[in-house]
């Protein structure tokens, strides 16, 4: 399909408000309608009101097709309530992943440490696939790539601590100071490319039922930290990097996922075995009733469900959860 010339002309906040309404979104305050475009922005709300389009079926395609109008009701605060729900569940997210990550870092390092302080500067410390096989694509192992990522945090680092080692040794920092360093995206390649036996091992401490489950999980975990790191819409996400649901029977706490492929695909893909790891390193935790608070905050607006998350009906109630 050729490319045509961008040629819509900027606009300003009134004009904005004059198409919206034009469309069909009730706007009762254009004041604090334009207040919240010039704090939020046009083009991350629309984000936001886009549930509210009016929908038609593509005569080829088959699939859904958004118009440019509004469903009847629509009002510009139903966008807002939305956006700020997503706003408060990125930072519940952020929360309980940070207590995943800290986790994944200790348990590592308590596994490789005594072994090998430099295990993760040892390709002989890590699986065959990651450390030798060499990518048709790249040319080099996934090791190789990863430890150019290494390299590059460490010398992009300010920390006290990093320097200190400098000075003093001529070697390479020891697992257990590298590792605070890591970014969670380059935790889950690391945990990825351990070997087997390591692996297993970390899966029966946090009670996976395989290491399969636990792999994924923590790249869904990662995906969706990357979203709430940067402020991406959340609610009704679809899964790009969907985690692998357990089989059914294979895990009590997670049948219910096991057998719903629309949760399989949202955010409660994630939720779910974010709830299940917390369990493991912190049974203490209050993740799980502060989603329910937030949750119960959920706007009231045709066109929108809690059910658009992933979450199932009732999952408060679930075992999971209590």
């Amino acid at each position: 399909m050729a490319l045509i010339p961008f040629d819509k002309p900027y606009k300003t906040t009134e004009e904005l408000i004059d198409l919206l309404e034009s469309r069909g979104m009730s706007i009762a305050d254009r004041k604090s309608a334009a207040l919240y475009l010039k704090r939020i922005g046009y083009y991350r709300l629309s984000g936001y009101w886009y549930p509210f389009r009016v929908t038609t079926l593509g005569a080829k395609s088959g699939k859904r097709i958004a118009a440019d109008t509004f469903k009847s009701g629509t009002e510009f605060r139903h966008a807002v309530k939305l956006y700020i729900f997503d706003k408060y569940l990125r930072l519940l997210f952020l929360d309980a992943i940070e207590s995943i990550e800290v986790s994944l870092r200790v348990e590592i390092v308590q596994l490789l440490g005594p072994r090998n302080p430099l295990a993760h500067l040892d390709p002989t410390e890590l699986h065959g696939n990651f450390a030798n096989k060499i990518s048709r694509w790249t040319h080099k192992t996934e090791y190789a790539d990863w430890k150019e990522q290494l390299i590059k945090v460490i010398e992009r680092s300010k920390e006290d601590f990093v320097q200190h080692f400098k000075d003093k040794y001529n070697t390479g920092l020891p697992i257990w100071i590298a590792i605070e360093l890591w970014e969670f995206g380059m935790l889950s390649k690391f945990l990825n490319g351990m070997q087997v036996s390591d692996q297993d091992a970390i899966m029966q401490i946090y009670k996976v039922p395989r290491r399969e489950l636990l792999l994924s999980w923590i790249r869904g975990i990662n995906y969706v930290r990357n979203l709430c790191a940067h402020h991406c819409r959340l609610w009704n996400r679809s899964m790009v990097d969907q985690p692998k649901p357990p089989r059914p029977g294979e895990c009590e706490a997670l049948n219910h996922l096991a057998q719903d492929s629309f949760s399989q695909g949202r955010l409660y893909s994630v939720a779910a075995p974010i709830q299940f790891l917390l369990k493991a390193i912190d049974p203490a935790s209050k993740w799980k009733e502060h989603l329910k608070s937030h949750f119960a905050t959920f706007p009231s607006a045709p066109g929108i469900a809690q059910r658009d998350t992933g979450f199932p009906d009732g999952w408060e109630n679930m075992s999971l959860w209590k």
